[in-house]
Formats: C-alpha cells, structure tokens, sequence
C-alpha cells in the first residue's frame, strides 16, 4: 500500500474482502493464530488502510493484526495470474507439472514409487561404476586394511587390556616393598608369625583389654566387652585379607617377562593405529566395514550388475504406471482447457496434451528399457509432455508457443489456472 493510492482531498484509502476459508487449512491456521473472528457461515472479514499521513492498518475477523498476517493469508487464498504467468507454459518442466498437479495423487503415488526405486538404482549404478573405474586403486586399499586386520587379529587384544597390564606390570615390578608393606601391616594386625608374645599384634591387645573387662564387676565396663569383640571381627577380616595378598605376592620373573611381552604387542598396535587398545579396536571395525564396499572380485561386481538389473525393471514398472497416469490425466485437461478456452474469446481454439518418452542411446548413464526402448530415467519419470494448440478447426495441432499470440498465450494460462482450481484452495 502506497499513500498515492489515496484519492486527493480523502483522508485514507482501504480495501476490503471477505473469504470463504472452505478447506484451506493453512489460512484456518492463521486466522485462528490471529485470534479473529470468523462468521457464521465460516468465511472471514479481511480489511487493509492506508491513510494519507502514510500509516497502514490491517484488520482480519474484527482484530487488529500486523499486515504480515494477511501477506500470509492471501498466499493461502488467492492465485494471481499476471501477464507473465504466460511465459511458465514455455517450459517443459512446467507443461509436465500442469498434468501432475491436475491428476493429483493418481500421479502423485506412482511418482514417489518410482523416485525412491530410482535412487536406490542410481546408488547401485554409481558403486557398481566406482569398483568398476578404481578397481586397482581399491584392490591396494583393500590390501592395506587386510593387512592392518590381520596383525591386529593375530594380536587379539581385549577391551581396555593396555590399561589392565601397566596395573599388572607395577605390581609384579614392585613385589617386594609390596610384601615388606603388606608383612608389617599383618604383624600389626595379628601378631609375629614366630609366635612371639611380646609382639602380640593388634588382635592380641584386643583380646587382652577384652578379659580384663569381661571379668570386672563394673557393669559400666563388662558393657564396652561386646564392641571390643566387633573390632576383633572386623581385624580378623582385615589380618585374612592380608594374608591372602600375600599369598598372591610370590615373585615370578617369568609372569612379569611374559606380560611385559604382551604390552610390547599391544603397544605396537597402538603407535600404528591409535592411541589405546580400544582406539585399535574401533579402527578395525571401520576398517571391515570400508572393506565390505571396496570387493572388485568379478563375484562381487557380478552380484552388484545384477542387483542392478534387477531394479531398473522394477524402475521400468513403475515408470510405465506413471506414464499411463500421465496419458489419462493429459486427456482430461486438454478436454477441460478447452471447454475454459470456449469463454475466452477463443471458441475454437482446442488443446492437445501429448505424453511422450524421450528415447536416448545405450551412452546415456539415466537410460532405462521401457516397453522395449530405451528412455530417459529423469527425476520425474521418462516423459516429455507437450502442449499442443490447434487455433482454428483444420489448423494443424502446434505447440502452444509457436501457435498462440501474446494475448492467447496468456488466455491458455489462465484457463489452465482456472481448471487446476481444484488442485489447491486458492
């Protein structure tokens, strides 16, 4: 909105609609959004002022509203056909759209089909092309990561063993201040190992502080004999654990040699292919994973040919149901257009729809056989659609661009328009 639509000596100029929302679903939303008010008979007031000291005001259902809210509801509600609608019929991909869009979900389920078909093809096509061109260059690879396989596999190290083995390897190396620590802490607990009962241990006072109140007549400290006993359990438990560790704590140059070995494997590993064992381990399920798409053998590049195969017959199916779709909607539009093109001062002009597959040579990387010939696989299908005009009775059938004026190439398009009003709520 513009001041200079205000008419001189008026204070503002506004425009004003009302709109039957039907099943637009998206305008509901936004008039609902808005919080307007929509009538009884389900169709809402819409209004935009402009005053001439430039401010602009927007109403939708009886509530103000920021003009960005109605931007919104009329790209939902209305379909502007302007003079260079006319210039979209010139495009191939538009002409084959018009059809689609016209024959709605009778094209709409085969074309996804057929897409999602073609992709896993193309993918199947590329790999099978890849093996195929790089063979050598994949063949060194693949060697490569077998070779890095199989000295990890003859290693066979276990999750987080790097780890374990260094713990394993302090211990045996410092086996005997361990046990000196470990001796001196079990005297303490239990007593000299000789027997000697001037070191009776910790253990030996208990159990002497443990009868010296036990036979007391004091009932105070015959009380504190029972936690005593509790402290004598707890030792005892200790004094065994000691023991036990000492037990395992006997030198063994061999075992110490033999896991120093073994970390020697490890660590050749990790200086080659990560930084711990569980890095070298996720390396080699990468690499049996790369090794699996990287098969040249003629087993493997025969079992991807006929994968192949397989899929473009399925891809041919599907693109002929298309194709069939496509030739019986084309019909029906033309016969629609036609009839719109009676009430645009064209009464005898008619249209024709042809749906046509686009023959190409064995070179071409997208060629499919449908029906016996090779066609195209585009994104879209294998049809080339056309629009024909026949201006006059007798005339030959021409396409519409080489036929039709200007003026008449803008009146085919908004015939069109008008047909496809179904298509969308517009």
């Amino acid at each position: 909105a513009e001041v200079s639509k205000v008419r001189t000596g008026m204070l503002k100029a506004f425009v004003e609609g009302r709109f039957e929302l039907g099943g637009a679903e998206g305008a509901t939303r936004i008039v609902t959004d808005a919080g307007a008010e929509v009538d009884e008979d389900g169709s809402v007031i819409a209004l935009r002022a402009v005053s001439v000291d430039g401010r602009s005001r927007a109403h939708l259902g009886g509530r103000s509203v920021p003009v960005g809210v109605l931007a919104d509801l009329s790209e939902q509600l209305i379909a502007v056909h302007g003079q260079n609608d006319q210039l979209r019929l010139l495009r191939p991909a538009e002409q084959r759209a018009v059809i689609d869009r016209f024959a709605g979900e009778a094209v709409t389920e085969p074309l996804e089909q057929y897409r999602a078909v073609r992709d896993e093809w193309l993918a199947v096509v590329a790999e099978l092309t890849e093996r195929s061109t790089r063979s050598r260059e994949m063949a060194q690879q693949a060697d490569l990561l077998r070779h890095g396989l199989a000295e990890i596999d003859a290693v066979a190290p276990e999750p987080g063993e790097d780890t374990e083995l260094t713990e394993q390897i302090k211990r045996l190396a410092a086996v005997d201040e361990l046990r000196a620590a470990a001796s001196a802490a079990h005297a303490a607990v239990a007593g000299s190992s000789e027997g000697d009962p001037d070191v009776p241990g910790a253990l030996g006072l208990i159990g002497e502080a443990t009868r010296q109140l036990t036979g007391s007549e004091d009932a105070v400290l015959r009380e504190l004999g029972p936690r005593l006993d509790e402290a004598s359990v707890l030792l005892s438990e200790v004094g065994a654990e000691l023991g036990s560790y000492l037990e395992t704590l006997d030198a063994d140059p061999a075992l110490l040699e033999k896991v120093l070995a073994r970390q020697a494997d490890l660590k050749r590993l990790t200086r080659k292919y990560a930084a711990d064992v569980d890095g070298v381990l996720a390396w080699a399920d990468d690499a049996r994973r790369r090794m699996s798409t990287m098969d040249t053998s003629e087993e493997a590049l025969s079992e991807l040919a006929t994968r192949r195969d397989a899929l473009a017959v399925t891809l041919a199916e599907h693109a002929l149901r298309l194709s069939e779709a496509r030739v019986e909607a084309a019909a029906e539009l033309a016969e629609a257009i036609t009839a719109e093109m009676s009430g645009l001062a064209m009464g005898q002009a008619e249209i024709e729809i042809t749906v046509e597959r686009r023959a190409v040579e064995e070179s071409d990387p997208h060629a499919v056989r449908v029906e016996g010939k090779l066609v195209h696989a585009g994104p879209d299908g294998v049809d080339d659609v056309e629009l024909l005009l026949r201006a006059h009775n007798g005339a030959p059938p021409l396409p519409v661009h080489k036929a039709a004026s200007g003026g008449e190439l803008s009146r085919v398009m908004l015939a069109i328009e008008v047909v496809l009003a179904h298509a969308t709520p517009a």
